[in-house]
C-alpha cells in the first residue's frame, strides 16, 4: 500500500509540475521600449489608431517596462502571434491610467481575428467586469457584475475557458461566469482596451490544457 501511495503522490506531483512548467509569462522586460512587442499584431477592431508600445513604469508589477496602449481606437486589440489555445487561462495585470470616455482592460481569447473574439474587460469609469462576444467587428455585451475598480492602480485579470464554459476571476475574486459556442475553435490570446482609454499591461501569462 505504502509503495502504491508513494506512486499516486508522484504522478500528482510530476503532473502539477508539469501543468506549471506549461504555462508562459511575458512581461515585456527585454523588448525595446518605444515600439509594438515583436511578435504580437498591434490593431484595433473598428476605426481609429491604436498605439500600442512597450514602455518603462516605474510601478509596474515586474520592472522596468509594460505594454502600454495611449492611442484612440473603437477597441485597441494586441495579441500573440504565436499562440493558438482552445481550453486553458490567459491573465494579465493592468493598470487604467486616464481616459473621458473609457478606462479599461482586457484580456481576449480565442481570437480568430481583430474582428472576432471573447473579451473580458473591467472597467475604472463603471466599476464593474463584463463580458462580451465580437463578431465581424460588433461588440456584444454578455454578462457583467459590479466591483470596485480603481484608477491608477494595478488590477489582476484572468479567464479560465474550458469548452463552452468561461469563469473570469477578478483581482484573485471569482467575478462571473459564462457559458457561450459561439467561438469553438482555438485561436489567439491578447490584450483590449476601449476608445481613448490609456491602460497598461504588465505580466501577460496563459497557458493551454
Amino acid at each position: 500500500m505504502a509503495t502504491i501511495t508513494a506512486s499516486v503522490l508522484t504522478t500528482i506531483v510530476t503532473s502539477t509540475a508539469t501543468a506549471l512548467a506549461a504555462a508562459e509569462m511575458v512581461g515585456f522586460d527585454d523588448m525595446k521600449t518605444g515600439a509594438s512587442p515583436p511578435g504580437w499584431t498591434a490593431t484595433q477592431t473598428g476605426n481609429g489608431t491604436a498605439r500600442w508600445a512597450v514602455a518603462k513604469d516605474d510601478s509596474a508589477p515586474s520592472k522596468p517596462n509594460v505594454l502600454k496602449q495611449s492611442g484612440q481606437a473603437t477597441f485597441p486589440v494586441c495579441f500573440k502571434n504565436d499562440t493558438n489555445i482552445k481550453d486553458g487561462f490567459v491573465e494579465v495585470k493592468f493598470k487604467p491610467i486616464s481616459g473621458k470616455e473609457d478606462q479599461a482592460g482586457g484580456v481576449i481569447w480565442r481570437v480568430q481575428d481583430a474582428n472576432n473574439y471573447y473579451i473580458a474587460r473591467a472597467n475604472a469609469l463603471e466599476n464593474n467586469v463584463t463580458i462580451y462576444y465580437t463578431i465581424k467587428g460588433k461588440r456584444t455585451e454578455k454578462k457583467r457584475t459590479n466591483t470596485n475598480v480603481s484608477s491608477g492602480q494595478w488590477h489582476r485579470l484572468c479567464v479560465d475557458f474550458s469548452g463552452s464554459h468561461f469563469t473570469v476571476a477578478f483581482d484573485g475574486k471569482k467575478a462571473l461566469e459564462w457559458d457561450d459556442a459561439t467561438f469553438k475553435n482555438a485561436g489567439k490570446i491578447g490584450v483590449w482596451t476601449k476608445a481613448d482609454s490609456v491602460t497598461a499591461f504588465d505580466d501577460f501569462s496563459y497557458s493551454g490544457k
